[in-house]
């Protein structure tokens, strides 16, 4: 069954074309499409379009949909186009006549364009809800280590003294930026485009405000066109967000595999949480991180691939959009894997005591001693200099401690306040 089906017969290649693989795709939104069918039918009684048993009709058989999608798998067959020709179908089966009416006001591009509104609603909520935990967690790791020196670097050369505490914490602050984009990218989805039809509204009296309070939207998006302009845009809103939380935990990752390396030796992991060699029986490879690190890259990539696809439309509806699809859809679950994967691995992270021990990070302090003879009434670029030739001479004195207190300093973490901003934004 088609939606658009007049009775005359599809090519098979041009069907198989067409259709590609939304059958599979489609399965994610069954939900959705049922939860905005009901809206939809509520609605059209309102306005008198469908009678009261005609609508508790449709909306008892769509709850009984959405029972059943809850306890078995939701299969779309070959004989069906997408998920919404399946479900109307199931609703003509049982009703007949009236299951023929729930597409009354509306066309499959509204349709679905609802469908995936709603879909990435929720999932920006499970995005969010994953990150506020590996937030809270890297918080503890912070606490708990904040007092443990770890190497500072730039260029890839030793820097100056940063800390455990000062790493973790990064990383979660880091993540409030990535909230702040997911909360940008809920507020472009969160607009009910249901009523603009086919892309230039109906000739029906239906009320578009009604659906949006029915299906929780903030609010309506307001010009029928922009409404079906919205598609390709939301999806590509939702990549960037992600991109950017995807951004987060490649850094991160590539920060554990670096650091786990033997010639950094600054953390562990237990054995359970690594891989081996098939010919070295010495090898604990830190897989786990490398797949999040890659998996976080290939989401970074989203964002430019959906816009190669909607780049240079004009307004109105295009087969084109289907595509994002294919793209956005199984890069949401690997974003939320790699989210939950790195909080169950980073948890069990062991960090290495008295790593400032080996010589080699002596120099990390130089620019401590210069802040300290500054302080003491020492231009600074005399300063500099006098440190420098102590270098030279090999006659530097390594301090013994870190004496840093500016807020977010290895000293004043600023983890209340880092909370603090991370509470204010969820």
């Amino acid at each position: 069954m088609k939606l658009w089906e007049k009775g005359i017969a599809t090519d098979k290649k041009i069907e198989q074309f067409t259709v590609g693989n939304d059958r599979e795709l489609d399965t994610v939104l069954a939900r959705y499409d049922i939860i905005a069918s009901i809206a939809h039918a509520t609605m059209l009684s309102e306005v008198g379009l469908l009678s009261n048993d005609e609508k508790n009709d449709l909306c008892n058989t769509l709850n009984d949909l959405l029972l059943k999608l809850e306890n078995e798998n939701f299969i779309i067959e070959a004989d069906f186009e997408d998920v919404h020709s399946k479900i109307e179908y199931l609703l003509i089966e049982k009703l007949g006549d009236t299951g023929k009416k729930i597409h009354t006001a509306r066309s499959r591009n509204d349709q679905v364009l609802t469908a995936i509104h709603l879909y990435l609603k929720d999932e920006i909520i499970l995005i969010k809800k994953l990150i506020k935990e590996l937030f809270d967690l890297l918080l503890k790791l912070a606490e708990q280590h904040k007092n443990v020196l770890l190497p500072g670097y730039t260029h890839l050369q030793i820097a100056m003294p940063s800390s455990f505490g000062l790493w973790f914490s990064a990383y979660a602050e880091s993540l409030i930026d990535d909230v702040s984009m997911l909360n940008a990218a809920l507020q472009v989805i969160d607009q009910n485009p249901l009523g603009s039809a086919a892309g230039y509204g109906s000739s029906f009296p239906i009320d578009r405000e009604s659906t949006t309070e029915k299906l929780g939207f903030s609010t309506l998006k307001y010009n029928v066109v922009a409404a079906q302009m919205n598609r390709g845009k939301s999806e590509k809103t939702i990549a960037f967000a992600m991109s950017s939380v995807a951004g987060t935990l490649s850094k991160l990752a590539m920060d554990v595999c670096l650091y786990l390396s033997q010639n950094f030796d600054f953390i562990s992991l237990p054995a359970h949480l690594t891989t081996g060699s098939s010919i070295m029986p010495h090898k604990k490879n830190p897989d786990i991180f490398e797949l999040i690190r890659g998996k976080s890259n290939k989401i970074q990539s989203l964002p430019y691939e959906l816009t190669l696809i909607t780049n240079n439309l004009p307004s109105g509806y295009h087969r084109d959009f289907q595509l994002l699809k294919e793209g956005l859809f199984p890069a949401i679950q690997n974003l939320k894997s790699c989210l939950e994967m790195t909080h169950y691995a980073i948890k069990d992270i062991k960090v290495k005591e008295n790593i400032f021990n080996d010589e080699k990070y002596n120099y990390s302090f130089t620019v401590d001693t210069i802040n300290e003879m500054v302080t003491s009434g020492i231009p600074f670029r005399d300063a500099y200099k006098m440190v420098a030739e102590q270098i030279e001479n090999k006659t530097f004195t390594v301090p013994k401690n870190t004496n840093h207190t500016h807020q977010g300093s290895i000293n004043n973490l600023c983890l209340s306040a880092i909370q603090g901003k991370m509470e204010a934004i969820f």
